[in-house]
């Protein structure tokens, strides 16, 4: 290749690779309409201030920190990085034009860009499911741990050249990686600030509390299905020649396929559980399907692209579920979509990918929710224990947007003050309906 060919290859790739950053930047416009049509009007303000703020926090502690402990030029071991900080010179137009091996073949700024919105992504996972009872602060405290050094250090032991990619550990894009690491590092926090005043009664009844504006979480599922483009297939890391142009055309159809059919699976699925079609379920079932296909979207045929889909659709529904039933509040799914689904699609890709193991499969899957839920644990309890996690009942009772943002997402429908009312029957109750009497927010 001559050096006029070899700078407009470069070039290319690096367009796309920056084009395909912008695409997973814009996920996070979809997390926080998702969220906010997922929480109640009074919690508005203050769930897109976190959505808000965690991506500015993440992208300047990345940019400080995290990228150099993730990527180190010289780690310690397989096992610990190194720790480093700002970011270095981009590629001289020398070691480019020199070709070869081992030149690159996109700029390092790049690079940098892609990884810190997955790593803004991944922090995204958390705000949804500890909706509506932690504090703003405490939470962008958590972010700054959670981006500099927590995840930061299991995306080395894979992405980093670490010990499970040594291993043989296979996630293409980060179902585990990302997904179910940010899945886990809910859990944890979900765990330590417990359950919304309300949702569960004495004897294990499960009470729905409807989102606000249903409309809103739809155009965030729809934005996150856009940008998850970007996000698979970005992660092929280049475009320039037929070979590579071909296989991002085959990424983007997966991802598609697996979308759609996680979305109608789900549907039908909790249809037939519920006898209605529970909008949330439908949305969090295109949000499964792309999780499940996410840790191999280019060695499945289509086919099986939808296969893998559809089984993330009936996941996401079993795991609601089943969390309900441990009564682990989640408002909006982010466990059951970003974990379950997320570990069945590590899993799927023994269906396809020839250099997967089970055995490397599950220490992967093992090793980083250990790491994940441990590590947050950890420090959230350390949080818990210097500023605290969760508002008061009364502050929960009145609403986080005024006590929190001292405003209101929907100031001409709110009173000053907005106290608990009795939840509406809805399909979203995911279990049969107690009755109204039973309700601990009614009950005298």
């Amino acid at each position: 290749m001559d050096g006029l060919s070899i700078e407009v290859a470069y070039a290319l790739d690096t367009f796309y690779f920056l084009m395909c950053a912008a695409l997973v930047m814009w996920m996070a416009a979809g997390f926080a309409m998702l969220e906010a049509g997922l929480v109640r009007a009074k919690n508005t303000v203050e769930i897109l201030n976190k959505n808000a703020l965690l991506y500015g926090i993440a992208c300047t502690v990345y940019l400080l920190v995290g990228y150099n402990v993730m990527y180190p030029d010289s780690p310690i071991s397989s096992v610990i990085p190194n720790l480093g900080f700002l970011l270095g010179e981009d590629n001289s137009a020398e070691a480019v034009l020199a070709g070869g091996d081992d030149a690159p073949y996109y700029s390092n700024m790049a690079d940098f860009i892609f990884q810190a919105v997955f790593a803004a992504a991944t922090m995204s996972i958390v705000s949804g499911a500890v909706a509506e009872r932690m504090r703003l602060w405490p939470f962008l405290v958590f972010a700054v741990f959670m981006v500099g050094f927590i995840y930061p250090v299991e995306g080395y032991w894979k992405w980093g050249g670490g010990f499970l990619d040594q291993l043989g550990f296979q996630d293409f894009a980060g179902s585990v990686v990302v997904h179910m690491a940010g899945a886990a590092a809910a859990l944890a926090a979900v765990i330590l600030v417990g359950p919304r005043k309300g949702r569960y009664g004495k004897n294990g009844e499960v009470f729905a509390i409807p989102g606000a504006n249903l409309p809103l979480a739809t155009l965030g599922m729809f934005i996150l299905w856009m940008g998850w483009f970007g996000f698979n297939g970005g992660s092929e890391l280049k475009i320039a020649n037929v070979e590579e142009a071909n296989a991002v055309a085959k990424i983007f159809v997966n991802t598609n396929a697996a979308a759609a059919a996680g979305m109608v699976v789900a549907a039908l699925f909790s249809r037939a559980l519920f006898g209605k079609t529970d909008l949330t379920m439908t949305i969090n079932g295109a949000l499964a399907g792309l999780v499940s296909i996410t840790a191999e979207p280019l060695a499945p045929s289509a086919g099986l692209a939808v296969m893998i889909g559809a089984v993330g659709g009936i996941v996401v529904v079993l795991s609601v579920l089943a969390l309900d039933k441990c009564k682990l509040d989640d408002p909006v799914g982010a466990i059951s979509v970003h974990g379950t689904a997320g570990i069945w699609g590590i899993f799927a890709v023994l269906l396809s990918n020839e250099d997967a193991t089970f055995f490397g499969q599950l220490i992967g899957t093992v090793v980083t929710f250990a790491w994940m839920f441990g590590m947050s644990f950890i420090v959230l309890l350390a949080i818990k224990a210097v500023m605290g996690l969760r508002v008061s009942e009364e502050e929960e009772l009145v609403g986080m947007d005024l006590e929190e943002c001292g405003m209101s997402a929907y100031p001409e429908f709110a009173p000053a003050s907005q106290p608990m009312v009795t939840p509406p029957k809805a399909p979203g109750a995911h279990s049969k309906e107690p009755l109204a009497s039973d309700n601990p927010l009614t009950a005298k």
